[in-house]
């Protein structure tokens, strides 16, 4: 990807995706969507059912991190990840889509961070607010 144009990677949930610009297509990271969502889907940043399940019942978030880290984030290369999301969003700016508020534990913010350190400048999106 050295050398490529990277469209411009963010993150939100859900109740704000209707406030994204038109050049900033969704992309959900979750393993389920709302019933109302008809976009593109990517699954393979999803959380796994089972220790998502057992953060429900405890949220112990180190247990759910840790699991994350390894199961999800551990086999993939970033590089590739971003290709498919590229790929995947036509080439546009995306927005990586889950459920939680920007201020609550969230596997997108993992996957923002992971995203960042591997070389692909990740954040929350903050709609502009125009003058």
């Amino acid at each position: 990807m050295q050398g490529e144009h990277i469209p411009k990677i963010c993150t939100t949930y859900f109740a704000k995706i209707g406030q994204l610009p038109d050049s900033i297509v969704p992309i959900s990271i979750c393993g389920r969507v709302p019933d109302w969502y008809h976009g593109a889907q990517f699954k393979v940043l999803a959380p796994k059912w089972w220790f998502f399940q057992e953060w429900k019942k405890n949220h112990d978030n180190a247990f759910y991190l840790k699991h994350f880290d390894a199961e999800v984030l551990g086999p993939l290369d970033a590089a590739d990840i971003v290709r498919r999301l590229v790929e995947l969003s036509g080439g546009k700016d995306m927005a990586l889509v889950c459920y939680e508020k920007p201020g609550d534990f969230c596997h997108r913010h993992r996957v923002a961070e992971w995203l960042t350190e591997n070389g692909f400048p990740t954040s929350e999106w903050v709609k502009e607010v125009s003058r």
